[in-house]
């Protein structure tokens, strides 16, 4: 009697605790959990993953590996440490777990033996590895690894007095590619391919020269040759991008390509009975957008063949099946990420959808899947209600189940914006249009709510039906929250996303107007209170919207281009733009290049504008923000300045980052709301 009370106890309170949901909160976002890189063993018993979350206290990102059983039992931590890992990989019988655990002199690669539950180090590297790769007899593993260079010297300088405190000398360099947003300036150096005893010992170098050997590693099942892809080709600074599959013997270190023509050809991986290579790859046509397809060669690189040219789609993360007859390979449809098979004669089988959840802020694709031998596979699968999580899909059931529950002691407690998918026709060219809307946690349908657009990065990227803080975020401050997928968006084939060839910003401001007017038209939005924000692509869209119409009360304008003649040659890519965005270099095009740039229309703008940037992007860099905010100021229009400490173009990474983010662009469209609100 005494345990029924109790269980009667506990079911009320948790109705009660549930009944009084609150909506996502600022500060959840550092309790949000999510799984990635999921390696389900050999006999397909169990998972092994990281486990990602957020340290409120350090502000920054932490992650451990865990594993448990596909069933879901079992969870736990797979070691003791609190140090951050990642990168686990299964050894071929099962018995072992390499992985990469972050030193204080960068990351090192460990071994965890699962009979005996210990662990230890089995390396000691100048550089940090990545790309874990077993040998098929598991006496081996191969990983590649930056090898530094020294600078160049232009002069000797003269030696200082004993104790004299000069400055610094300068820093100098001759390379096309010299620094990256987020990582700031490269150090020289390139990187080769590195193979090392299991059982731990000194890692050999096996590839050599002034070319860059990284990506996924691929072992041929007799041991003897790895293949990987790269870009050892002449003026190959220049020809950015290019690359080739070739196989390199790991005992003599002799190299072979295997491909030859100019775009990108990667991904390599050897079939189970080492006949044939699948690799992704295109030829180039230097223009906005191109799939990547799916293509198979015999093992001397003859008979090339595509396999993928009947999906219309971006193929990612080959697999071979255990019988060689076909790959399982990844691909975005629709906002929405699938896992599928395609055989060796082209033919594709839709096996889960909903792969994704590792970009916790804005609905982007992302995430991973691993298989067994039996066609079993697990995967990062994420919903408008939740992160990453990991599911399993077993191949007789056909049926994907949810093993973990990350974020079980946070989100039934919160009422989430309910996600709406929309479609509506283009009023440039008919085309339909897919967009998403969030509603307001306790909509009413009988009110017209505020519009907050949330345009979307890229612009060749899409965003979909997934979890977004963000956008969950606006929603609970009382906005009904519209985030589109116009022209130029990927996963709806190469001619959809390839219309802004020459052409961007165009007609995808047409396709999201067009998309206000659809909400309008259902009664669902409030036309005097529309809001508009993005970053990016989509600080650039936003920053166009403002400057052809004037329909909106205020707006943000997060890491825009505001000047493309300005932006191309101070971009950490600026060699990237030239013939794929307009059509020559900024001084062969300067009025190609200043028709598409949103500066042009600043004198149109009327709309209060706060414009944001990190202080470190060198993505959009903050003097492209500041010819916005400063041409604002000039023309009197009300506009305000925030630049973020410390932030690069992800001006959103950490999580108070984040946090700072939202809650400023709330803040400016609040102070332009009407108080009745």
């Amino acid at each position: 009697m005494r345990h029924f009370l109790l269980s009667l106890f506990l079911l009320s309170t948790t109705s009660v605790l549930l009944s009084q949901k609150k909506p996502l909160q600022a500060l959840d976002v550092f309790q949000l959990e999510y799984a990635s890189d999921p390696q389900i063993s050999p006999d397909g018993r169990m998972v092994v993953y990281k486990r990602n979350g957020f340290d409120i206290m350090k502000d920054k990102a932490k992650g451990s590996l865990w594993i448990l059983n596909t069933d879901g039992s079992d969870h736990h931590k797979l070691t003791a440490s609190e140090t951050n890992e990642s990168a686990p990989r299964w050894s071929p019988d099962g018995s072992r777990i390499a992985f990469s655990r972050s030193t204080g002199e960068g990351s090192e690669i460990y071994m965890y033996w699962m009979q005996h539950g210990t662990m230890a180090r089995v390396s000691q590297l100048e550089n940090s590895p990545s790309s874990l790769a077993w040998s098929p007899d598991g006496k081996w593993l191969a990983f590649s690894m930056k090898v530094d260079a020294k600078p160049p010297v232009i002069v000797k300088a003269p030696k200082k007095p004993k104790g004299a405190k000069w400055a610094d000398t300068p820093r100098i360099t001759d390379r096309l590619k010299h620094e990256a947003d987020g990582a700031g300036y490269i150090k020289p150096g390139f990187r080769h391919i590195f193979v090392i005893p299991a059982e731990g010992g000194s890692p050999r170098q096996i590839t050599s020269g002034d070319w860059n050997h990284s990506g996924k590693l691929s072992w041929s099942p007799d041991g003897k040759e790895l293949y990987f892809s790269a870009n050892r080709v002449e003026d190959w600074e220049y020809r950015f991008r290019n690359s080739e599959v070739y196989k390199v013997n790991v005992v003599t270190g002799e190299i072979k390509g295997l491909t030859d023509r100019n775009g990108p050809d990667l991904y390599p991986i050897v079939s189970p009975n080492g006949k044939k290579v699948a690799y992704l790859g295109s030829e180039d046509k230097i223009q906005a957008y191109q799939l990547r397809k799916l293509w198979l060669m015999d093992i001397d690189g003859n008979n090339v063949r595509s396999i993928s040219d009947e999906l219309d789609r971006s193929i990612s993360n080959p697999v071979w099946d255990a019988e060689g007859k076909g790959l399982y390979v990844t691909y975005d449809d629709r906002g929405n990420t699938k896992i599928a098979h395609i055989s060796l004669s082209g033919n594709v089988t839709k096996l889960a959808d909903n792969l994704g959840g590792t970009s916790l802020g804005r609905p982007y694709a992302g995430g991973s899947f691993s298989v067994n031998a039996k066609g079993d596979f697990v995967y990062t699968m994420s919903t408008p209600a939740h992160p990453a999580e990991l599911a399993y899909f077993n191949r007789k059931q056909k049926n994907p189940r949810k093993i973990t529950d990350l974020n079980g002691d946070l989100l039934p407690f919160r009422e989430l914006g309910e996600v709406e998918e929309v479609w509506y026709r283009s009023s440039v060219d008919g085309r339909d249009i897919q967009g998403w809307i969030v509603k307001p946690p306790g909509y009413d349908s009988g009110k017209k709510y505020p519009l907050l657009i949330e345009n979307h990065g890229g612009p060749i990227l899409n965003y979909g039906d997934r979890f977004t803080a963000e956008i969950q975020l606006y929603a609970a401050a009382g906005y009904l929250v519209f985030y589109p997928n116009p022209r130029g968006s990927t996963s709806y084939g190469e001619a959809f996303g390839n219309l802004l060839y020459n052409n961007y910003p165009g007609e995808d401001y047409n396709d999201v107007m067009d998309g206000v007017d659809h909400l309008l038209k259902k009664g669902l939005i409030d036309e005097d209170h529309l809001y508009v924000t993005g970053g990016s692509a989509g600080g650039i869209m936003t920053a166009w919207i403002i400057g052809k119409t004037n329909r909106f009360k205020a707006a943000v304008v997060a890491k825009p281009v505001m000047n493309w003649i300005s932006k191309t040659l101070v971009t950490d890519n600026y060699y990237g733009y030239a013939n794929s965005r307009y059509p020559g270099q900024p001084w062969e095009n300067f009025e190609g290049y200043w028709k598409f740039s949103p500066i042009s229309l600043v004198g149109n703008v009327e709309t209060p504008t706060m414009v944001m940037v990190g202080m470190n992007d060198l993505r959009t860099p903050p003097s492209e923000a500041k010819q916005l905010y400063h041409a604002l100021k000039l023309r009197k229009i009300e506009t305000v300045l925030v630049e973020i400490p410390g932030a690069s173009h992800g001006i959103a990474r950490r999580p108070s980052q984040l946090i700072t983010k939202v809650a400023h662009t709330l803040a400016w469209f609040e102070k332009y709301r009407d108080p009745e609100e």
